[in-house]
């Protein structure tokens, strides 16, 4: 390699460097947030995660307390007073204290309770759906077809709680003495895949009492 040639790689390499350090001072800096973004986001996603806990570990715990107290009243009282963040804590702690008031015997104040929880848009479908089965058990005054009409809201396809307001269809049906419907309705459910072994006993069990035999057409 000649002289001159030894002299235009260094020139040339002198460039390459000044361009790099150039380029360095123009955008080190989104190199630098980068850097602090990641390690800043990490450090907040761990804050985050930590206050996350310790505020469920604390609504756990006020839930714990509440239930402990004496009688279902006081413990309806308690569970109202509940810091619950967010519809969902908040849910949970209104079905809880629904039960309570339903215990006390306050079944209007549980129905109303359970009604305003079933009605709430931003809960996740479970939720309304637990609320409005339980505040149409509660209401003894309905007649069957007016809770069956509530159960038939909850029996749509893809509902979380479909298969329980099944069994409570079949059950109004009964009660009015409609025996062939409900056993029909009652031998449906035990071709149901999602049907728990739970469920399955209890629907075989009313079918026998109802004198029909379990799989088997009603007559």
């Amino acid at each position: 390699m000649s002289q001159s040639d030894s002299f235009i790689d260094e020139v040339t390499e002198e460039v390459r460097r000044d361009k790099l350090f150039a380029t360095m001072k123009r955008y080190g800096w989104i190199a630098i947030l980068a850097v602090i973004a990641i390690v800043g986001g990490a450090t907040w996603y761990e804050f985050n995660r930590s206050q996350q806990e310790a505020q469920a570990e604390a609504y756990g715990d006020a839930l714990l307390a509440a239930l402990e107290q004496g009688a279902p009243a006081e413990r309806a009282t308690a569970l109202d007073s509940v810091d619950a963040q967010g519809p969902e804590a908040r849910a949970v702690a209104d079905l809880l204290r629904a039960a309570e008031l339903a215990v006390a015997s306050d079944t209007q104040a549980a129905v109303d309770l359970l009604t305003r929880v079933s009605q709430t848009p931003d809960l996740p479908p479970i939720y309304r759906a637990m609320a409005q089965y339980r505040a149409l058990a509660l209401q003894s005054d309905l007649s069957a077809q007016e809770r069956r009409d509530g159960y038939e809201e909850l029996a749509g396809p893809g509902g979380p709680l479909r298969l329980l307001a099944l069994e409570q269809i079949a059950v109004t049906y009964a009660e009015e003495g409609n025996r062939l419907e409900a056993l029909e309705r009652l031998n449906s459910l035990l071709d149901e895949a999602g049907a728990t072994p739970d469920l399955l006993r209890r629907v075989s069990q009313l079918i026998v009492s109802l004198g029909g035999i379990p799989g088997e057409a009603a007559q």
